[in-house]
């Protein structure tokens, strides 16, 4: 619950619309394990040296069909 409210306060920052939070938030809640496989996966990448950007991009598509069965 408080993860959650620190969330959406982040994504907002970010600029964020808020529809696509509540989708975020909703896919987290569904699948806590996936998302922390997902940033232990680029961070790996990351400190691997490639920029964060690429490694996010690179990891999601490696788990498209997952984060599809979530939305």
């Amino acid at each position: 619950m408080f993860q959650n409210f620190l969330l959406k306060k982040m994504l907002r920052t970010q600029g964020v619309p808020e529809a696509q939070i509540e989708m975020f938030i909703t896919m987290i809640e569904k699948n806590p394990e996936l998302f922390k496989t997902i940033a232990t996966e680029v961070q790996e990448k990351v400190k691997g040296g490639m920029n964060k950007m690429n490694a996010g991009m690179e990891v999601m598509k490696k788990h498209e069909e997952e984060l599809k069965k979530l939305v």
